[in-house]
Order: structure tokens, then C-alpha cells, then sequence
């Protein structure tokens, strides 16, 4: 998860998963039946703000950032959620939201669709890849300075609505009407599955919404299905969501009654979470792979097969969050996230990353640049443990808390996937216009086909390297150009499954897994 063509849905499930982390599944706080001595102070101010202050005030917006000052004093986890903000939190942690499904780009001003969303209501009324909306009803929507969230306000609405569409189609160069009811369309929580070899499978899971283990649970039917006897659950960038979801994953892979993970609030209640009989993959071999973006429920899931020993955790130190959130509604559309309890993994480890309260939350979320320059994501010696925090499983292996995962094999970040920014937005364009000009052609490959035969004479790799013909770029860098321009072509072409399946050629990680597997 280090390159730098993810998706931006995928980018969004790893910013989104971290502000929410842990949803605890309690009851929420009941509204106070009087008004206290502070709340009457704090709406007496207001009032004075709006009736007397010699400036016309927004009192709205006092009143948010006063809310977000309060937060900012407790932990870097208690979050406000604006109401503007609230919709897209809620339908990236539920999994699905009304609208016509379609992944987009805006691209020259105009809105391009990447790709329509499996089972969704464009892709049933024939929209294709490649199509520019055109217009939304009576609403032009190309040349327009269009923000996001206006387009959502164009695209998404209520069930059963219908918006009436202008669709260009570069292919046939042809512009046409289609009606198009709004539905519900599904947020991938796996990006893919599929197997390795004969023998291995592997599952991408993106975080842990309402959807997540019903995804995760149909990958790993068909995986055995065709014969996986060995399973890699990726858990890299995966920022988190609901703890009951990641325990039913858990329970899948270990036996009945073993502790999964247990929560302890303020008033010291402790609730325990255990297996179940129910979990199909508890006799098979199991790799999880975390990195530095693995956070909250994904730390949940590393942690109990970990201290459970299971399976074997691969990677790099996860994020280093061990507290449990719990939404609460403020009356208005908006509400706040708070910390409610913390979170142990079966050893009794506390896996939260020390943070000062009050502190700037910009610190705490640099650690992971601390850890660059500290050498960490380069040599598992540089990982700092503390012997007080040092637990044993029931096996006899050593794991640590205070801060993350640390996995049972070490694999280093590796820097020669990273390229010069100055690349990114050319190679991005390159891909698309390469896609969209030769779409009919291409269309008729087979994703093997592609990644086996495409560019092997390495014509349309040179032709983009001739914009570069003045720049000195060396060797090596001009080999992970035509490597990740053929990433990005496949990514535009076969949407994810091209993505990770051209990355996963000589991904480390599980180069390592197949490695460890042959023993």
C-alpha cells in the first residue's frame, strides 16, 4: 500500500477510517431532561453575542469551534462532525449510499465517468466508461468551477428518484438522453479477491463498514470454493470502523470461546468479545499483512489472531489506536464522535500510541514521518519497545503494547515505488487519454492478456517518456515510469482488480508471503 496510484475512494476509506476508528455498538447518551448552570451560561453569552456585540457575528460557527476546542482538549480521537459533513462520514462507515453509481473524474471541466459501480443503476441503463455527463436534468454540468459536493447534490438523492442525464460518448463520438432512478450503491469494503496460486488466496479488505463482512465472508466462500488452503488478508491503509465487524472476521479464523478483544470504560466495565463457533477458515494457514495506516479495528483483528497465536502478521508496525468511539447526535445534523472506552487485545495489551491531551493533534498524526526518519519503516531494530508493556502469548511469543502492531515479520517500506511529484499528474493524464483514445481496442483484452502482453515493445511507455526527453531521468526511474503507467492503464481499464493485480508482480510483502509459504 506505498504506491501512489490508490484509488481516491480507497483514499478516503483510509482518512475516514481514522477519524472514526472503533464505533462502539452502546446505547447512545440520553439528552440531559433540565438544562444545567453551564449550558444556561453558554446560550446566555450567545445571546449577548447576537444582540450586542458591535459586529455582526456568525454565532454558528463560534459555536463549532468552540465544540472542535473543546474535543482538541480531550484525545485526537474525539472528533465533531459537522452536518455537512456528517452524510458522507455515515454512508462511508454503512456502505452504500443513493445516487446513479458511478466512480467519476472531473477531467477538463467535465465530468467523466471511470467507471459505473457494479449493480448499481447506471451501469443497468447501459453507462459506460469513458461517458461525460453532460447534464443532470436542466443543470449543465461541463465548464463549470464544480466542486465536489455540488456534484453530489446533482447525482445522489432519494430512493426511486429519477434524473434525467445527457451523456456524451467519446467512442461513437455521440451524445444521448437516458433516465436513470436513484438507488442504493454499494461502497466497496473489498477492493478484490482472488487467488495467488493454486493454493493461496487474497482478500483486500479497505476498512470495517456495516457491509464489510458480508463482502469479506462471500471472498472467502469462493476462495475455498476453488481450493485456497492458505489465506492473506490485507489489512495495509485499512483505518478502521465498527468493532462488532471486526470481530465477526476475527471469529472466522479462531476457535470457540477464545478472546478476541475486550473494552473497559471509565467507570471500569469491562465487555468481552469471544469466538464463536461459526468461523469456516479455522484449520487453514493465514497471513495478515499491516502497515504504519493500519489503525483501529484493523489493529482489533492483527492483535487477536497475534495474541491468539494465529497466523502469522507481516508488515510494518500498525498506526497505534486503542480507543473506542461512540457517535452522539447534537440535535442539529451535526454531532460529535467521543472517546468512550479503551480497547484490549487478549494479552491485556493496550495498543494506543502515547498523545499529550491538549496537545496540537498535527504531532500525533506526524508520528508516521517520525518513523521515516528514525529509520523505522526501514529496520525492524529501529521499532522502540518498552520491556514494562511487554506481554506473552500462550505459545511463549513476546508482543508489546503502547503503540500498534508490531508484526511477526518485519518488511521495509519500499522507497522505489515512489516518484518524483512532478510526475504524478502527467502519468495520470497520460493513462486516461491513452485509455479513452484507444478504449474500443483495448476493451477486447483480457486483463492476463494485458498485463503479460501490454506495451512489451514498449511504444506507448516511450511515447510518454518523450516528454521527458530533456529531463535527466535516470535508468531506474524510467523502469518504474513505464511500470506505473502501465499501472495506471490497467487501473483505468480494468478499474481495481487491474490496479492491484499489476502491483502485486513485485509487491514485497507478498513476495514474502509466498517465500514463507513454500516451507
Amino acid at each position: 500500500m506505498n504506491k501512489n496510484n490508490l484509488p481516491i475512494y480507497f483514499a478516503f476509506a483510509v482518512f475516514f477510517g481514522i477519524l472514526i476508528g472503533v464505533l462502539f455498538d452502546g446505547p447512545q447518551s440520553p439528552m440531559l431532561a433540565k438544562s444545567s448552570a453551564k449550558e444556561r451560561k453558554i446560550k446566555r453569552l450567545i445571546e449577548y453575542i447576537q444582540q450586542d456585540y458591535v459586529d455582526t457575528v456568525n454565532t454558528d460557527q463560534l459555536l463549532d469551534d468552540a465544540i472542535k476546542n473543546m474535543l482538541g482538549k480531550l484525545d485526537p480521537h474525539s472528533v465533531y462532525i459537522p452536518r455537512e459533513n456528517l452524510q458522507l462520514v455515515t454512508e462511508n462507515m454503512q456502505g452504500n449510499f443513493v445516487g446513479i453509481g458511478v466512480q467519476f473524474r472531473v477531467i477538463n471541466d467535465t465530468i467523466t465517468v471511470i467507471a459505473p459501480i457494479k449493480g448499481g443503476p447506471s451501469i443497468k441503463m447501459g453507462i459506460k466508461a469513458g461517458d461525460r455527463i453532460l447534464m443532470a436534468d436542466e443543470d449543465t454540468l461541463y465548464n463549470k468551477d464544480l466542486r465536489t459536493q455540488d456534484i453530489f447534490k446533482k447525482l445522489k438523492g432519494k430512493p426511486g428518484t429519477e434524473v434525467k442525464l445527457q451523456i456524451y460518448r467519446k467512442m461513437n463520438d455521440s451524445i444521448f438522453n437516458v433516465s436513470v432512478n436513484r438507488g442504493k450503491v454499494n461502497i466497496k469494503s473489498v477492493d478484490i479477491s482472488y487467488m495467488l496460486n493454486d493454493s493461496v488466496g487474497y482478500i483486500k479488505l479497505n476498512r470495517f463498514a456495516r457491509n464489510s463482512y458480508r463482502e469479506f465472508k462471500e471472498g472467502l466462500d469462493t476462495l475455498l470454493d476453488k481450493g485456497m488452503r492458505t489465506l492473506v488478508l490485507d489489512l495495509r491503509g485499512n483505518g478502521g470502523g465498527y468493532i462488532d465487524i471486526a470481530n465477526k472476521i476475527v471469529d472466522e479464523f479462531l476457535e470457540d470461546d477464545k478472546l478476541i478483544v475486550y473494552t473497559k470504560n471509565n467507570k471500569g466495565a469491562v465487555n468481552k468479545s469471544f469466538a464463536t463457533e461459526k468461523g469456516d477458515f479455522e484449520d487453514g494457514k493465514l497471513y495478515v499483512l499491516i502497515d504504519e495506516n493500519s489503525a483501529s479495528a484493523s489493529e482489533i483483528v492483527a492483535g487477536a489472531l497475534q495474541d491468539n497465536d494465529k497466523g502469522t502478521i507481516i508488515g510494518r508496525r500498525s498506526f497505534g489506536k486503542g480507543l473506542v468511539q461512540q457517535e452522539m447526535d447534537l440535535g442539529d445534523g451535526s454531532a460529535v464522535r467521543l472517546t468512550t472506552a479503551r480497547y484490549y487485545t487478549p494479552t491485556g495489551r493496550s495498543i494506543q500510541k502515547p498523545y499529550t491531551k491538549g496537545a496540537e493533534t498535527s504531532e500525533y498524526r506526524n508520528d508516521i514521518e517520525e518513523r521515516f526518519s528514525s529509520g523505522e519503516l526501514f529496520e525492524k531494530d529501529s521499532i522502540k519497545t518498552v520491556d514494562s508493556l511487554q506481554y506473552t502469548t500462550p505459545k511463549g511469543k513476546i508482543v508489546y503494547g503502547g503503540g500498534g502492531i508490531i508484526p511477526d515479520v518485519f518488511v521495509a517500506v519500499d522507497t522505489s515505488a515512489y516518484l518524483p511529484t512532478l510526475f504524478f499528474s502527467p502519468l495520470s493524464k497520460f493513462s486516461f487519454d491513452y485509455v479513452d483514445n484507444h478504449r474500443k481496442e483495448l476493451s477486447a483484452m483480457s486483463l492476463e492478456s494485458f498485463i503479460k502482453d501490454f506495451d512489451s515493445d514498449q511504444k506507448v511507455s516511450d511515447s510518454f517518456l518523450k516528454k521527458f526527453k530533456d529531463a535527466p531521468i535516470s535508468k531506474e526511474t524510467k523502469k518504474q515510469l513505464r511500470k506505473n503507467l502501465k499501472t495506471l492503464i490497467a487501473r483505468d481499464l480494468f478499474s481495481d482488480e487491474g490496479l492491484y493485480r499489476m502491483n502485486h508482480r513485485d509487491d514485497k510483502m507478498l513476495l514474502k508471503v509466498l517465500d514463507l509459504n513454500k516451507n
